[in-house]
């Protein structure tokens, strides 16, 4: 499959899809989703996923929080952006513009995996400026080693080859193939969840906008501006993960100012997609980390 991902085709079950709605902001048609009442999360996904990956988590939080997330640029739903809007800062930006053209004053960022750098991007450039930051699984810091040292220029080469996408979108991605690329991360997901990362890597244009991502990332700005964080950061971890190191969330809360860095949860039995395993769990911790359950059911 060659084409855009289309959302009267893909999209006909996509979770939540009466939550959804596309926007035009930065230069791209985004596609967002929206539930719930109160103050606003907002909601940011990894490296090649989408909104799909909150399906779980998004109604739990909703009972505390108008919750608003979205497809990054290049991902599902959302269109293709230009180049420098893959990397980070270029990410950052996109989102800000976004946030600023639905008029959301963002009290709660959670951001998962390369979601939460971008999370903390907006918040150290001054595009937000809400009360905590919530990561999970937050990829913060460059890859140590040699996979460190070959991986941004591989994918690098992969996103500048033409043809790359559609071998990568084209190869036999049927649900073993699924399976393991999941159980590659540390985590196991529902027949739903298998489904749905299927319909994105079987997609050449998803595939484009996650290898350009991916080619772009540099984390060593971020890993080096994270001693001027001044908003609280709470980090939930999957003990199992495979595509963060846990160990990393002890290193960033080393980097960041003390005051900042509060509560490190870590989920035993779950791996780097633990919002998808344990959404409950997740959501319950999210929101005693913040003092808003008060004892209400989640």
């Amino acid at each position: 499959m060659s084409a855009a991902l289309r959302w009267e085709r893909e999209g006909r079950h996509w979770p939540h899809r009466d939550a959804s709605r596309f926007v035009q902001a930065g230069g791209l048609l985004w596609h967002v989703q929206q539930m719930g009442a109160g103050p606003v999360a907002l909601l940011i996904h990894g490296t090649g996923a989408s909104v799909h990956s909150w399906r779980g988590l998004m109604p739990l939080l909703a009972r505390h929080y108008t919750v608003v997330a979205m497809d990054l640029p290049g991902h599902a739903f959302t269109g293709t952006p230009q180049i420098a809007q893959l990397s980070l800062p270029g990410m950052a930006q996109a989102v800000a513009a976004l946030v600023k053209e639905l008029g959301c004053e963002v009290e709660l960022v959670v951001g998962h995996s390369a979601g939460a750098a971008i999370g903390a991007r907006l918040v150290l450039d001054g595009a937000l400026q809400p009360l905590a930051l919530v990561a999970i699984n937050g990829a913060f810091l460059p890859l140590a080693g040699l996979p460190g040292l070959l991986f941004p220029p591989v994918a690098r080469l992969m996103a500048a080859t033409p043809f790359a996408p559609q071998l990568f979108a084209s190869r036999s991605w049927d649900r073993e193939a699924i399976e393991k690329l999941i159980a590659g991360t540390g985590s196991a997901l529902d027949e739903e969840g298998i489904n749905l990362y299927g319909t994105l890597v079987r997609n050449a244009q998803h595939a484009a906008g996650a290898l350009g991502m991916m080619s772009r990332w540099d984390l060593r700005p971020l890993a080096r501006d994270l001693a001027q964080l001044l908003t609280p950061i709470e980090m939930i971890i999957g003990a199992n993960d495979r595509a963060v190191p846990p160990r990393d969330a002890r290193r960033v809360q080393a980097l960041i100012p003390a005051e900042c860095a509060r509560s490190l949860e870590l989920v035993q039995g779950a791996g780097h997609l633990v919002h998808e395993e344990r959404p409950a769990e997740v959501a319950r911790l999210t929101l005693e980390a913040l003092r808003i359950d008060q004892g209400m059911p989640v």
